[in-house]
C-alpha cells in the first residue's frame, strides 16, 4: 500500500467505526454507514480490493441489517401477547425517543409506547407490561444482530484491503 491507499483505508476504517458506534448510539445511520464507507472506497480504489460481488454481499447484509433490527422489536411485542396496536406504539415510541432522550429515549420510548398503545387497545396493565417488556428484548435483540453483522463487515473489509 502506498500513502494514499493507506490514509484512505484509515479513513475507511474510521468512518466505519462510527456506523459501529451508530448500531449503540442510534443517532448516527450504523449500518448505512459502514455500507457508504464501502462503497466509497470501492469507489476510490477502483474496485481492486472490494469487488462487486462483495459489495452486493455487504448490501444484501445492511438490508437484512435494518429488516432484523425492525422484526425483532415486532417479534418481541407479539411473543410477549402484543398486538399490531402493541408494534405500532413500540415504534412510534421509538422514533419519539431517539428525538427527545437518544439511546435512552429510543428504549424507553418503545417501552413506554407498546404499553401505551396496549391500554388504550384494551389489554389490562399486566398484558400492557409484558407487551412493553418485549419491545424491549426485541429491540435489545436486533441490536446485537446489528452489531454482529457491522462488526463482520468491517472485519471482511479488513480482510480483503490488507489480504487481497
Amino acid at each position: 500500500m502506498v500513502f494514499g491507499e493507506i490514509i484512505i483505508f484509515i479513513l475507511a476504517i474510521l468512518v466505519m467505526l462510527v456506523g459501529l458506534a451508530g448500531i449503540i448510539i442510534p443517532i448516527l445511520p450504523g449500518i448505512p454507514l459502514i455500507m457508504a464507507a464501502v462503497l466509497i472506497y470501492g469507489l476510490i480504489d477502483g474496485w481492486q480490493a472490494i469487488s462487486w460481488n462483495l459489495a452486493g454481499i455487504f448490501a444484501i447484509l445492511t438490508v437484512a441489517a435494518l429488516t432484523i433490527d425492525w422484526l425483532a422489536t415486532t417479534y418481541g411485542v407479539k411473543k410477549m401477547g402484543g398486538s399490531t396496536l402493541g408494534i405500532i406504539g413500540a415504534i412510534g415510541g421509538m422514533v419519539v425517543g431517539l428525538f427527545s432522550g437518544g439511546i435512552i429515549g429510543l428504549i424507553v420510548g418503545a417501552f413506554v409506547g407498546a404499553f401505551v398503545f396496549e391500554l388504550i387497545g384494551g389489554k389490562n396493565k399486566d398484558q400492557a407490561l409484558r407487551a412493553g417488556l418485549g419491545s424491549f428484548i426485541g429491540f435489545i435483540a436486533g441490536g446485537v444482530i446489528k452489531f454482529a453483522i457491522g462488526a463482520s463487515m468491517i472485519g471482511v473489509f479488513i480482510w480483503q484491503v490488507l489480504f487481497r
